[in-house]
């Protein structure tokens, strides 16, 4: 069993602890917050979008150094990107938590391996995945509107 003390490697922390701080987002296309219910850990972000890609990315960040890691990766690179591979990204995030899977493709990503420690202790997979679901969130209310 893996402990809690174990996910907390010194990467995990060198990134959590100089992450991007960009703040709120305004105006935004869209805004989403997200609080995981196992931990409290709380994400506020902001988005705006351009022909399918994320043109400019906010955030506010309450969260455990999991959460906080997690949402420092996607704010140093979510701008220019896809949102087909945003989606694409968190798919394969859930899939590397919750079923095994490899860490997300891409350069760009790849200090999301980093986090895959965390799929031997279920409690933390909310926090980690909570940029995640919170920056699809934003997404999907985009998808929602009228053309």
């Amino acid at each position: 069993m893996v402990e809690l003390s174990d996910l907390y490697s010194e990467r995990i922390l060198e990134i959590a602890g100089n992450q991007p701080r960009p703040g709120r987002l305004v105006p935004a296309d869209a805004s989403a917050r997200r609080v995981s219910r196992v931990c409290g850990s709380l994400i506020e972000v902001d988005v705006r979008v351009e022909d399918g890609i994320i043109t400019a990315y906010g955030h506010d960040v309450q969260a455990c150094a999991l959460g906080q890691t997690s949402a420092a990766i996607v704010a140093a690179h979510v701008t220019g990107v896809s949102t087909s591979e945003f989606r694409r990204v968190r798919a394969e995030m859930t899939a590397m938590l919750k079923a095994d899977g490899p860490p997300p493709a891409g350069e760009r990503w790849v200090d999301l391996k980093y986090l895959e420690p965390v799929r031997d202790y279920r409690p933390r997979h909310a926090s980690t995945l909570l940029v995640f679901d919170a920056v699809c969130d934003a997404l999907d209310q985009l998808d929602a509107r009228p053309a």
